[in-house]
């Protein structure tokens, strides 16, 4: 079966194309190699999977409709949609709001579009986001727990994926999945995420932003195990009236920035110089998934603490920049 992904230059779902060509499936990526952060990290990401056997790209912007109808009659042999493309970033959505409508509300519909036209259509699974919870006080998220209360313009586009997603079941019953990601880190991580911008900042003696004056915790989730939940979820397509799930991806542990942030400084073996600043806006003080639905669901059980996490990560980023 052929699977199309898209982000595929993009940190999630250049991971997630990797498992599945070894996996031996036929992957069709797209991208639009943007310009949001270095396009070189994205171009090292696609050359590794253009080296690949099964693996075809295609440059485009998913929201681009004409664009998408063309790729559906290229490949109408396309049986799953891994759909991790988006407008990333909280931050940045208070520069550029319509680069978010743009990409992850128009862009859902014409992903869902796409699928509607695809006959052998097993599965759709889609990215959301663990800032839908916005500013949520009861912990861990849950859920069914209630999402109406956006902090940031990010977040309200992902729960309006979630709700197009929904629609698009009840009318026309494409199986879906979405996946609300809890603070993914790990090798070929994307420049504007804290574990980049921390480990950058201490290598090079600069100091760190760290906001809320510390008083900040992340459910911190390494690479390799939100791969493994996406693949379950492409593997448990849901059935009944909503053909529609949605599942957290998380560690299932809420840990301290700081913390977080000496894990690198052991890693990288240098100090960091910490400035406390006050919080942002449209940023949240603590994530913390409940994977409960998730482990039972889809066998879901992430296996790496950021003890082992953050080595990792600190040993892939002083290899890459060598090079």
């Amino acid at each position: 079966m052929t699977v199309l992904v898209t982000g595929a230059a993009g940190f999630i779902g250049y991971h997630v194309a990797e498992a599945l060509l070894a996996r031996g499936r036929e992957v069709v990526g797209i991208d639009n190699l943007n310009d949001y952060y270095d396009v070189t990290l994205k171009q090292a990401r696609l050359s590794r999977l253009e080296a690949r056997k099964g693996f075809t790209f295609r440059k485009l912007d998913f929201a681009d409709r004409e664009a998408v109808v063309t790729l559906g009659a290229d490949f109408p042999a396309i049986a799953e949609i891994v759909h991790l493309g988006a407008q990333p970033g909280v931050r940045y959505s208070l520069v550029n709001p319509y680069a978010y409508v743009a990409s992850n509300v128009l862009g859902q519909v014409t992903v869902l579009e796409l699928a509607r036209t695809l006959k052998h259509l097993r599965n759709v699974v889609y990215a959301s986001s663990s800032s839908v919870y916005g500013g949520n006080e009861k912990l861990p998220f849950a859920v069914g727990d209630a999402v109406e209360s956006p902090q940031s313009l990010y977040a309200a586009t992902k729960r309006s994926d979630e709700l197009i997603s929904q629609a698009y079941a009840h009318l026309y019953g494409i199986p879906q999945v979405g996946l609300r990601f809890f603070t993914v880190y790990g090798p070929w991580g994307r420049p504007d995420m804290a574990p980049m911008i921390f480990a950058r900042a201490i290598l090079a003696g600069e100091p760190i932003a760290v906001f809320n004056h510390g008083e900040m915790w992340r459910d911190f989730t390494y690479i390799d195990d939100i791969v493994a939940g996406v693949l379950a979820a492409m593997d448990a397509p849901p059935s009944g009236k909503p053909s529609h799930k949605l599942y957290n991806l998380g560690n299932n542990r809420s840990e301290k920035l700081t913390d977080f942030i000496a894990e690198l400084e052991r890693a990288l073996g240098k100090k960091a110089q910490i400035r406390f600043e006050a919080m942002q806006p449209g940023d949240v003080t603590r994530t913390y998934a409940d994977i409960e639905e998730t482990r039972r669901d889809l066998g879901f059980n992430p296996a790496t603490p950021i003890g082992i996490g953050v080595p990792k990560f600190a040993a892939w980023y002083k290899e890459y920049h060598r090079e």
